[in-house]
């Protein structure tokens, strides 16, 4: 049966009202650039995971020293060399206090009659392993993010003043970073220590010493980039100045790059200082930082492994989880990543 489409009332079609202005109607939410980089960064497992082993290592850092049932500095020779024991996990065979002897494993608490737990064990003065280990990650990253912080504001005042006003003085601020930059650092580092008191003061001056070089060349080459864009050039056409141009143009885009390298600054100056320690440039005893910790655990790997393994285990988990952050916030932060 066909249907004569000539017999149908024109009274049975409704007409449809097209709105033009809804042509070009966006249907999904409108995102800034932080929640969008947020969204993007949501999707790293790997950035999402180091995020939450910082922040653990961190708590731990201020907290661990207070929930420990022993102080860091105490020495009792009586409890030297004493291997990890953990309330729980003693009778699982693992951290019960069982170290060789003489070739023999034997129970090094019930010989030394040691009534007390350590869960990282003792070093050879006695001294709780765990207080120490999570107070030399305290002093680590507080000589890190110092260091980071300065390397950041020296960087992008340097590197902004050069790149944006260009010509002779571009010319005088990159000669004396080329100057710098081809010292041996290593040469200035211990320059500086033997001159200075050995302490955290000492470290952080060295490592800033010549730590805001490449933060300063990355802002160069943004500052660069941006100054002469169509928007820079219509806020200047428009009467603005220079402190408003580099604050709310300039400034905001090159914001991402400055965190991102200042995300790599940190376990540099970690990995740094830890190297400074532990050559004997750094922190001096009865000051500890993970440099120092892995020092002294250094020395008697073969016959107290533990002095080193935690120490060891806390800072190359600060490496990864910084490295792993970093490259996430790297991939948020471009444009160029997006789906």
């Amino acid at each position: 049966m066909s249907l004569d489409i000539k017999k149908i009332p024109a009274e049975s079609f409704e007409r449809v009202q097209i709105d033009s202005s809804h042509a070009e109607r966006i249907t999904k939410p409108s995102l800034s650039f932080w929640q969008d980089a947020w969204l993007r960064i949501r999707k790293n497992k790997a950035a999402i995971a180091s995020i939450f082993i910082l922040l653990f290592i961190i708590i731990m850092a201020f907290v661990g020293p207070m929930v420990s049932p022993h102080d860091a500095e105490t020495q009792t020779i009586t409890h030297a060399n004493l291997p990890p024991k953990v309330p729980g996990l003693e009778k699982l065979g693992i951290f019960d206090g069982v170290g060789t002897l003489a070739g023999k494993e034997v129970d090094l608490y019930e010989m030394k009659k040691v009534d007390t737990y350590y869960w990282f064990g003792t070093d050879g003065l006695g001294r709780d392993m765990f207080s120490r280990a999570w107070e030399g990650t305290q002093i680590s990253l507080l000589i890190a993010f110092v260091a980071a912080v300065i390397d950041m504001v020296i960087g992008v005042a340097y590197g902004g003043i050069s790149g944006y006003y260009g010509g002779r003085t571009d010319d005088i601020m990159q000669r004396i970073v080329e100057i710098l930059y081809g010292i041996p650092t290593l040469v200035i580092v211990i320059l500086m220590l033997l001159v200075m008191e050995p302490g955290v003061i000492a470290i952080v001056i060295a490592i800033t010493l010549t730590g805001w070089i490449g933060m300063s060349r990355i802002v160069r080459g943004q500052v660069l980039k941006f100054k002469n864009q169509e928007f820079v050039l219509a806020s200047r056409t428009l009467g603005a100045g220079n402190g408003r141009i580099i604050s709310k143009h300039i400034l905001p885009n090159i914001l991402g790059v400055i965190i991102i390298n200042t995300m790599f600054t940190i376990p540099t100056a970690i990995f740094f200082e830890a190297f400074l320690s532990f050559i004997g440039l750094g922190l001096q005893a009865p000051d500890a930082s993970l440099g120092t910790l892995i020092n002294d655990g250094y020395k008697v790997i073969r016959f107290q492994p533990h002095i080193l393994l935690y120490p060891s285990i806390i800072l190359s988990l600060l490496m990864i989880a910084f490295n792993l952050l970093g490259d996430g916030l790297r991939d948020a932060f471009d444009p160029k990543m997006k789906d």
